[in-house]
């Protein structure tokens, strides 16, 4: 069997399982992602840093990782920092633009829907550095109006911190407008780009961003793979010190391995972007959606925009019935649903609240994300067990 397209087998860690719809959470390793990251696992154990022949083959293939991942968001090689995560990202952006620039009162501006990476270090940096936090809202499609953020600037404000694509909804925010915004009051602008980058073309040129996030296991590469770009003449403070690997800003033995895995994930998604691989993704979400509303008519309500949001998410409410037990009676598919449990207690999603959604709404949400292994087939069998599960409720 083989993926849409018919260039991929079947991805053997989905085969026999259910329907997976949970990209947005994370992904299968490319098994061409496996096999180039392998030989740095093996046979090339080198340190890079190094001055003798076991570290050519691991400098030279760290130096072709930065190119590959610099290569899919328009930046140059030199312009990538590799970190550990999306999490350590964000912190080394937001901790390092906020302590570098020497401010007595820094002023720091995100939104209400931000990952919690970027809510929680700015709240960190709120209580253990005196910087003042303003918390953009959002309007009911999740989208922040400029006119708020030019509002909310001030001429303490060191950074401004906007996700690309929201994690649940996938609504696209006017990165580019609200960057340069930034600008005008000499604000930088950090964008977390977790789950747009390999979906929808970024450049960070055409962005105007001064920093963005990418992460490894939203794109088919191993958790714990991730980078930040960093424009050429940015300044932060390093998120560990020691012996100046990473441009001096996270000190540490470079894991080739998961650069290489990085690197190579960037390089297949450029590769999908330029075959317009977005656009199938799509189709199958309309299709998935369109199902969905034919089969439960008046009961299926899209959370976030119809069109400016990412080609493979979907977020919908169910009337009558709640997201999690929706996916309890239908065990043929794995996603996610719009609320968390705490203590047998489900409350629901913060990005779902913000957005102005009442709560019986976004209890009965799903998130609903697909990837480079769903197919046709998956679509239907998705729908069908969706369509059930709510008539038995």
């Amino acid at each position: 069997m083989t993926a849409p397209g018919g260039n991929l087998p079947l991805h053997p860690g989905l085969a026999g399982g259910p329907v997976y719809l949970d990209y947005n959470a994370t992904t299968p390793i490319d098994p061409r992602v496996t096999e180039a990251m392998w030989p740095y696992l093996t046979d090339f154990f080198g340190n890079p840093s190094s001055s003798h022949p076991y570290a050519d083959t691991p400098r030279r293939a760290l130096a072709e990782a930065r190119a590959q991942v610099a290569g899919l968001i328009g930046a140059g090689p030199g312009e990538i920092v590799f970190t550990g995560s999306g999490s350590e990202a964000d912190l080394l952006a937001l901790r390092g633009a906020v302590l570098a620039s020497g401010h007595p009162h820094p002023h720091v501006i995100t939104q209400a829907t931000e990952h919690p990476a970027v809510l929680e270090t700015c709240r960190a940096l709120e209580r253990l550095h005196g910087a003042r936090l303003t918390m953009l809202p959002v309007d009911p499609e999740g989208l922040i109006k400029p006119t708020a953020l030019a509002t909310a600037l001030t001429e303490d404000t060191v950074l401004v911190s906007v996700m690309a694509a929201n994690n649940e909804t996938g609504v696209l925010q006017p990165i580019a407008e609200l960057a340069a915004l930034a600008h005008e009051r000499r604000a930088l602008f950090h964008c977390d780009a977790a789950q747009a980058a390999g979906k929808i073309p970024l450049d960070v040129g055409e962005l105007g961003v001064n920093l963005l996030t990418v992460v490894g296991h939203k794109m088919y590469a191993p958790k714990g793979a991730a980078a930040l770009y960093v424009r050429d003449g940015v300044r932060l403070e390093p998120v560990v010190y020691g012996g100046g690997q990473e441009r001096g800003l996270r000190a540490g033995t470079e894991n080739v391995a998961l650069a290489v895995a990085l690197g190579t994930a960037a390089q297949l998604a450029a590769a999908e972007l330029a075959d317009d691989a977005p656009a199938r993704i799509a189709a199958l979400r309309d299709h998935l959606h369109q199902r969905l509303t034919d089969s439960l008519p008046g009961r299926v309500h899209l959370n976030g925009p119809e069109k400016n949001r990412l080609p493979n998410t979907l977020n919908v409410s169910i009337d009558g019935v709640l997201g999690h037990q929706l996916l309890a009676a239908a065990p043929e598919l794995a996603a996610s649903t719009g609320s968390a449990c705490h203590s047998g207690t489900h409350t629901p999603s913060p990005v779902l609240t913000a957005m102005g959604l009442k709560r019986d709404r976004a209890l009965g949400a799903l998130r609903l994300s697909l990837g480079r292994w769903t197919t046709a087939g998956d679509i239907e069998t998705a729908a069908a067990a969706l369509t059930r599960a709510a008539a038995a409720l």
